[in-house]
């Protein structure tokens, strides 16, 4: 069966026919300045994003690469300075438990040594940073000369704590060594220590033990009042 009109006669069973093609946004005149401007709008947003945080790096730019890093340095030379006064520490009162002397000594061998009856330990809180380091640095290289002298003076006697003096000694010159640099980074000034007062001849080897003992007791004194001093100028080290 066929419909038959003025012009032509289709069939029933025609195919449908095929979809039109969309319009095209780039096509249409009309869109093309409202899409463009919200691509603009977009782009100027992202930009301005990436701007501010550039410039918020850029600002903290220089507390990461100086003052952060100087400040962590500081605290961790304060913290190998403390840990190796501690080993000292530790070297003398095994020193003085192996070679225990119980009789009564001659007080004041050695007139030149820090004294330590005058640093009381609620003066810890008070200390300030370069003076301490100064005085300290002193100290060591006082307490070096004598240890030094008593050294030379055990080898005559055949002193039995000669390899733990030793040890000491070079753990000593090692301490002195890292002060001293650590003084150089906060600008501390170096001071003069005191000419040592050695006794003049210590003929027997219980002159020696006796010698060996003060100054091994003082030294000991000396060593847990400076340990407790570098821990205290640890909040200190950041206001330098």
């Amino acid at each position: 069966m066929t419909i038959t009109t003025d012009h032509c006669a289709l069939p029933c069973s025609a195919p449908a026919c095929p979809a039109l093609p969309l319009p095209s946004l780039a096509a249409d005149d009309s869109a093309s300045p409202l899409i463009a401007s919200v691509f603009s709008h977009s782009a100027v947003l992202v930009d301005s994003s990436s701007s501010l945080l550039f410039s918020l790096l850029l600002a903290q730019l220089p507390v990461f690469t100086s003052a952060s890093p100087v400040h962590h340095r500081r605290l961790h030379d304060l913290d190998r300075l403390s840990n190796q006064t501690k080993n000292l520490l530790k070297l003398t009162q095994d020193l003085l438990k192996e070679h225990a002397f119980d009789s009564e000594m001659e007080p004041h061998r050695f007139r030149s040594l820090p004294a330590m009856s005058n640093r009381a330990a609620n003066d810890l809180n008070n200390l300030e940073l370069k003076p301490t380091l100064s005085q300290l640095h002193a100290d060591l290289k006082l307490f070096e000369h004598h240890f030094e002298w008593l050294n030379k003076v055990s080898k005559k006697h055949h002193h039995p704590a000669l390899p733990k003096l030793g040890e000491m000694i070079r753990e000593m010159k090692s301490l002195i060594n890292l002060l001293h640099r650590q003084m150089l980074r906060v600008e501390a000034p170096r001071l003069s220590p005191a000419s040592p007062s050695l006794p003049p001849n210590l003929p027997y080897q219980f002159d020696v033990l006796q010698s060996s003992h003060e100054l091994l007791q003082q030294f000991k004194l000396f060593c847990d009042w400076a340990y407790r001093a570098f821990i205290s100028l640890k909040p200190k080290i950041s206001t330098q």
